[in-house]
Order: C-alpha cells, then sequence, then structure tokens
C-alpha cells in the first residue's frame, strides 16, 4: 500500500489542529434557564449522545443559578459571544437547544447575529410571549409581590436590571410594558426601532423553529406563552396567530410559520422542572430535529 501523499496526510489531520466539527451530526448548544446550569443538563446530553452517537455537545456555562437574573440583554451579549466561537467551528451549522429563559436569551441572539449558522432553534418551554403568573419562582425573586403587582417593581428602572423583569407581560398595563419594558417590547417589534428590519432578516435565516410547551408545566403561565399564546386584558389566551406580533410579522414569525418551518410538540404530564430529563419528551419533540 503505498504511502499518502502529503497533501492527503494534511487533509486527514487539519480538522484536527482547526478543531473543526467533521462529525455526522450538527454540533449541539444548549442554554439553560432562569436558576440552572450545567448540571441540569446532563441528563439531556446524554440523551443526544445515546441517539446521535459522536455529537458535539456544549452547555454553555454563563449565568448559572443566581447569576441569571442578571439583566436579559447582558446576558444576550455574552451567550452570543460564546456561540459564536461555536458556529466559527462548525461550518455546515448548529443547533441551539433552549430552555425557559435561555429561550429568549436564543432568540435575541439569533436576532441580533447577522451572520449566525444556527439551523434549528429548539425553544423548551420558554416563555416566548412573557411571563405573567404567581409561580414558585415568582416568589423566590419577589417575595412580597403577587402578579397583580410585580409591574410596580419591573417596569421601573432598577426592575430592569433583573432577567424575569425582561419578559413580565403584565395584560392590564400594557402601556407601562411597552414603554418601560427594553426586553421583550423590542425583541417581538411590539416597541419600533430601528434595528427591526434587520433583526427580522437574521432571525428568518433559521431553517426550523421547535416550540415545545405543555400545559401541566406550573412556571411558564400561561403555557401557551410557549408555542406565542398569550392572555389578552381579560387573560384569555389569544393563540399565535391571532397576536398582533404575528399578524404584523415584525420578527419574521409568521413568514417563518408560512414557509412551513414552525413546529410544535404540547406533552401533557411534565412540570417545569422534568423538560430536560424526560426521555419522552427528548424523543417525541426534541431528537429528530438535531440530525
Amino acid at each position: 500500500m503505498k504511502t499518502p501523499t502529503l497533501p492527503l496526510r494534511l487533509l486527514l489531520v487539519l480538522p484536527l489542529l482547526t478543531g473543526v466539527c467533521v462529525h455526522g451530526y450538527k454540533p449541539v448548544v444548549i442554554v439553560h434557564g432562569i436558576f440552572d446550569g450545567l448540571k441540569q443538563f446532563k441528563t439531556m446530553s446524554l440523551y443526544i449522545h445515546k441517539v446521535h452517537p459522536g455529537t458535539e455537545v456544549s452547555v454553555i456555562d454563563l449565568y448559572s443559578n443566581l447569576a441569571s437574573l442578571k439583566p436579559m440583554w447582558r446576558q444576550v451579549k455574552d451567550f452570543r459571544k460564546a456561540i459564536s466561537s461555536i458556529m466559527q467551528k462548525a461550518p455546515d451549522g448548529i443547533h441551539l437547544l433552549c430552555f425557559s429563559q435561555g429561550g429568549l436569551i436564543c432568540r435575541a441572539l439569533l436576532s441580533t447575529t447577522p451572520d449566525h449558522n444556527v439551523h434549528n432553534f429548539i425553544s423548551l418551554s420558554s416563555p416566548q410571549a412573557g411571563q405573567y403568573g404567581d409561580t414558585d419562582y415568582l416568589k423566590w425573586v419577589f417575595p412580597d409581590f403577587m402578579k397583580k403587582t410585580v409591574f410596580k417593581m419591573c417596569y421601573r428602572r432598577l426592575g430592569q436590571k433583573l432577567s424575569i423583569c425582561g419578559y413580565w407581560n403584565d395584560p392590564h398595563h400594557r402601556s407601562q410594558y411597552l414603554q418601560s419594558n427594553i426586553f421583550l417590547p423590542k425583541l417581538n417589534g411590539d416597541s419600533p426601532h430601528t434595528d427591526l428590519r434587520v433583526w427580522r432578516q437574521n432571525f428568518l435565516r433559521v431553517k426550523k423553529l421547535v416550540l415545545i410547551g405543555g400545559p401541566d408545566d406550573g412556571v411558564i403561565t400561561p403555557w401557551q406563552s410557549s408555542h406565542f399564546g398569550f392572555y389578552d386584558s381579560n387573560e384569555h389566551v389569544v393563540e399565535m396567530r391571532n397576536q398582533e406580533f404575528y399578524r404584523n410579522d415584525t420578527f419574521g414569525l409568521k413568514t417563518l410559520d408560512a414557509r412551513g418551518d414552525v413546529s410544535t410538540c404540547i406533552q401533557s404530564g411534565v412540570k417545569h422542572v422534568q423538560w430536560h430529563s424526560n426521555y419522552t419528551v427528548f424523543m417525541s419533540c426534541i431528537e429528530k430535529w438535531l440530525t
């Protein structure tokens, strides 16, 4: 057998020197939720490696646990920097799997990254249309407030320094939400801004948007927020296609849906802290989007 020529040798070792991914599966990048960190996604990583051997899985080690309460735009900036370095080593693209608050961070970094190469964006029980509910998480952050009064804290400059206030969407104080919330109204295009058109173009670079949630979540309120549904002023849930940001296609959701590139998955009997460790959820809602 002939000794490989020099060019062939270089081809064999080049991926090792550059760190470029050469697996059959695209790398998967995971962004955790509020009060979470690396350890909560050990099981999910094991599921991915079991079903798709050789997949490069990266759980971004930023803003874990209490640090997840830092301002949303600050987190978006740092997660974007970390994920950009992974994308540069994956010329065939990556998949994003983002849980809870992490789903909003991922959507924001997709909208603000003009050259991203994310194929499938999997939003796992994330309050994409906002949060409004009395939950244990709310009591941990605001022990002296109920949902009806949280706006008094969140819709102030000081309140906007807490991540949860960036997507606190009080349907009874819509004008204050639009005027004082510096994160979600801007991301959804409910508050017009000069970057809206570019952000929309950036977001539409994704190939698939996968929305996962369920009625027994217990934290995301209403649970339909995980599918871009939300309360009207009477606290009746308005589904995604009747939302103003969808009808006006402010950030590209309607266009993505018209392309046939929005997929939804509803799973009953799953609590919020169980989504990333439930094998049925993984196989039914996630696995097929990680190829």
